[in-house]
């Protein structure tokens, strides 16, 4: 199976859009292209995936067993013609001292060739020692090329290229211009996700013209079709689910579409049919068993979303009348009483008897580990973990004021923030509200809980 890893010496090095453009090229090509991101992410996904055509699957060594991201691999992989990868922050970087959970870590697990994207902006014989010690760091990591990024010109690409060659046996595949048109806007908390911005399309083929011309895509695949993906366990697939059929809403728009693909398949093997509805623009809310509203960026939304009233009070009296909903981060915000955010304050659903507040700095960000306090509305199923550990992350500048007193959470956090330091799963009715975002992996599917919870209310 062919494959790569596309690294780089540290974050904010371009890898994203070098990725996202090496996804769109190939594509181009007529090439079936798999791409994978290391680690928890949402926004790099979305790009990864309008480049290639297909969805980008996550591969994260804090809720996934090793076994299960090589199955992984082979599952989503299998019938495309490359699997890309694209990790996260820089090569060795990781939350271990010891590397295990690092980018170089997951190469060495999928025995995945690296090609290592440098920015070049401000250096030219200073790049040999760089990529020297990148690719001699780990012995067991294989540095099959370099490309440079945001390089100046001519000049200093023969530069670039003569002292790389000079000093180190790796070779380099190309070299991208540095224009800003090649780069995936920011916003106010990183990147924009690829649903939120009107010209992700435009922005995307100019990253793959970019790569089409400046890099050689043949040594590209040349490299990738010499990996050899590590056989996997047999792997055997969730049976089709022979209960009655669940409807689940799934809130999927600008504001909302922080969702895992893997997510949305379970509560589909669960057994779910899944409808999925705009926040700002439908009148009402579909005719639905059971809510699943994700992560994303309320705040940028807010006007809309407020002026939304005929919606917002359908919401409301579904989930007063006891509709299960699982919310995830924006959507603990939009079920809150108001939003606020750079001195504005908007209406939002009122379910939750508190305020969001949109601070300067993160709240919460990164792994978090949580425990379960019993309170949650989803019953244990057989085979789950009775720890009752859950592994998942977070990620929020924003935080709840003027809480109701006496609230009732589904988690103790062990690790992290959530939603005041030491709990998180907000419990309101049938409503579970967090800051944490769960992925349905093997050591936590929650997908069948919730899908049981609501087949269990309707009946």
């Amino acid at each position: 199976m062919a494959h790569l890893y596309v690294s780089a010496a540290h974050k904010s090095s371009g890898k994203t859009a070098i990725a996202t453009g090496i996804c769109a090229a190939l594509s181009g090509r007529g090439i079936s292209v798999q791409p994978f991101k290391k680690g928890p992410d949402y926004i790099d996904p979305m790009w990864l995936a309008r480049a290639a055509g297909r969805p980008c699957r996550n591969l994260d060594f804090f809720t996934m067993a090793p076994a299960e991201i090589i199955a992984a691999c082979h599952r989503y992989g299998s019938d495309a013609d490359i699997n890309v990868i694209e990790g996260t922050k820089g090569l060795h970087d990781g939350v271990a001292v010891d590397g295990s959970d690092s980018n170089a870590a997951l190469a060495k697990l999928l025995a995945s060739p690296v090609v290592l994207v440098v920015d070049a902006r401000g250096m030219t014989r200073g790049v040999a020692p760089l990529v020297d010690a990148q690719s001699r760091f780990d012995r067991g990591v294989i540095t099959a090329g370099v490309i440079l990024n945001r390089v100046g010109g001519p000049r200093h690409e023969s530069k670039l290229r003569a002292a790389i060659e000079h000093y180190t046996d790796i070779p380099v595949l190309g070299a991208v211009s540095d224009n800003k048109a090649l780069t995936i806007p920011e916003g106010h908390l990183g990147l924009l996700p690829a649903n939120d911005h009107p010209q992700a399309v435009q922005i995307i083929a100019s990253i793959a013209e970019a790569v089409r011309t400046q890099v050689d895509l043949d040594a590209v695949l040349r490299i990738a079709g010499q990996a050899h993906l590590p056989a996997a366990n047999a792997d055997e697939s969730a049976p089709d689910c022979s209960d009655a059929k669940v409807r689940v809403g799934v809130a999927r728009d600008a504001a909302f579409g922080f969702y895992y693909p893997g997510d949305l398949e379970g509560l589909q093997a669960a057994g779910a049919e899944l409808q999925f509805f705009n926040t700002m623009t439908d009148r009402s809310l579909p005719e639905v068993d059971a809510l699943f509203i994700g992560g994303g960026f309320p705040e940028r939304h807010m006007d809309a979303l407020a002026a939304n009233k005929p919606f917002q009070q359908s919401l409301k009296g579904r989930i007063q009348a006891g509709m299960p909903v699982y919310a995830e981060c924006g959507g603990l915000m939009y079920l809150s009483r108001s939003l606020q955010w750079k001195g504005k304050r908007a209406e939002m659903v009122g379910a939750v008897e508190a305020d969001a507040v949109m601070h300067d700095k993160p709240r919460g960000r990164g792994y978090v580990k949580l425990r379960e306090t019993g309170k949650s509305p989803w019953p244990l199923l057989d085979g789950d973990n009775k720890e009752r550990i859950v592994y998942a992350h977070e990620f929020h500048y924003s935080g709840l004021e003027n809480c109701a007193p006496e609230l009732e959470f589904a988690y103790d956090v062990l690790r992290g923030h959530g939603i005041d330091g030491e709990h998180d799963g907000l419990v309101v009715g049938n409503v579970l509200a967090s800051f944490s975002h769960l992925r349905d992996v093997a050591a936590h599917p929650w997908t069948r809980r919730f899908v049981a919870f609501a087949r269990a209310r309707r009946q």
